[in-house]
């Protein structure tokens, strides 16, 4: 096995390490809330003059009270869902672990400003924490013991209660302890020495060129790099978004104050047609390829990556292993972050908040969707910009690919002569 294959290996491994694969799911399972959310904020916000008036306020206000009740308690949500996700892959009951995991984060939550984006990485922490104690104690064997005789639901409910008193007790230990020394609690010290600085090197054009790049090498070695780094990622650009939001309610001005590395950003605006941005590939191939192999792949990739869906390209052309795509597949969505970032930072785009649109929402719409005219005019020219790396790559590509289809011809003539 080659150092290559064993990377694959430990990579996978990785992906389904327990604590990994849960917070993966757990995030997932927040998708329906953000969406759902984001879509009533944009039919809140829908730039069309006189739309406003049009609706009324009573209806943009209950518009908004969706989103806000949505994203005020991502938290939660993230928190229930990593419970679940965890005490379910250890085999034990996901709903009592879930369950003691909320009433946890309550006794440490100085107010409820804390269920939002703010306390997100405390939610991880303490939905970790829950759920393997209560666990442990299960598997152990640390329950109060029923007669068989009494009921399924009522023995279920009672192994909860010693968990529950270790649970209870060291939030209230903590509480006590970060108060007297710190006069702080633990979801303010998480934020403060974890949460901050982790956002604030995310939101750094060197962070987050790192994430661009690693989630394209990773995908090219053969292993999903999006979901490989979503566990570390995804918590960190999803607070920045909801920072963001948080800063336009309020009517922040000025572009200093905002974050430029949000989860959209990351996602489909510098990764149009899926990781590598391959919308760009898709565009070069029409272009320019001749080959009947990369044609071929090419017709069937079309459809798939109007929905930012790759694995076509990735597996059929191939992209993965391939030392002639290797470099575009880093430098297109690379380039494509240097592209968003500047029009972010001067002002040509406004802010990105906490409007979530579906990942398969195809290009230039997704750009439109978050940010008018001038977010579909960016993600043009990062598709443009895509399409120009990948041309003399994919010619390389391609020229190999005719002297093959040529000798396979040359092959088959010299069989049917025989």
């Amino acid at each position: 096995m080659n150092s290559i294959d064993k990377f694959s290996q430990m990579a996978g491994k990785f992906i389904k390490y327990k604590p990994v694969a849960s917070m993966r799911d757990g995030f997932i399972m927040t998708v329906p809330f953000t969406i759902g959310g984001s879509i009533f904020l944009l039919l809140a916000n829908i730039p069309v003059p006189g739309y406003a008036e049009f609706v009324g306020e009573t209806f943009i206000n209950s518009m908004l009270a969706v989103s806000n009740a949505t994203f005020s308690i991502l938290a939660i949500f993230v928190l229930l869902s990593i419970s679940y996700h965890y005490a379910l892959r250890e085999g034990c009951d996901a709903n009592m672990a879930s369950c003691l995991s909320i009433a946890t984060f309550f006794i440490l939550l100085p107010d409820t400003s804390w269920l939002g984006a703010n306390g997100l990485i405390t939610a991880v922490m303490v939905a970790f924490y829950s759920s393997f104690i209560f666990c442990n104690c299960t598997k152990r064997g640390w329950v109060i013991k029923l007669p068989s005789s009494v009921p399924r639901a009522i023995i279920r409910s009672f192994n909860g209660v010693l968990p529950a008193i270790i649970l209870f007790t060291t939030a209230v230990v903590m509480n006590g302890v970060l108060k007297a020394s710190a006069e702080t609690t633990l979801p303010e010290l998480v934020f403060r020495l974890i949460q901050m600085p982790l956002q604030g090197l995310s939101d750094s054009l060197v962070g987050a060129s790192i994430i661009i790049s690693l989630q394209s090498f990773f995908f090219w070695l053969g292993v999903h790099g999006p979901n490989l780094m979503s566990g570390i990622v995804t918590p960190l650009v999803t607070a920045n978004s909801m920072d963001n939001q948080a800063l336009i309610e309020a009517g922040v001005q000025g572009i200093e104050n905002y974050k430029i590395f949000t989860s959209q950003v990351e996602g489909v605006l510098v990764r149009a047609g899926g990781c590598g941005a391959t919308f760009g590939l898709i565009i070069a191939s029409l272009l320019t390829a001749k080959s009947r192999q990369i044609k071929s792949i090419t017709k069937v990739a079309i459809i798939p990556g109007l929905f930012n869906i790759n694995e076509p390209l990735i597996f059929g052309l191939p992209i993965m292993f391939n030392p002639y795509l290797i470099l575009p597949y880093i430098l297109a969505p690379l380039s494509n972050l240097y592209v968003v970032w500047f029009a972010l930072k001067t002002g040509f785009m406004e802010p990105i908040g906490a409007l979530i649109l579906p990942w398969t929402t195809p290009p230039v719409l997704y750009g439109f969707l978050l940010s008018g005219t001038n977010g579909a005019i960016v993600q043009i020219i990062c598709i443009l910009l895509s399409t120009l790396i990948y041309l003399p790559f994919l010619k390389i590509q391609d020229r190999e690919c005719l002297e093959e289809e040529a000798e396979e011809g040359e092959e088959l003539k010299d069989d049917t002569l025989i």
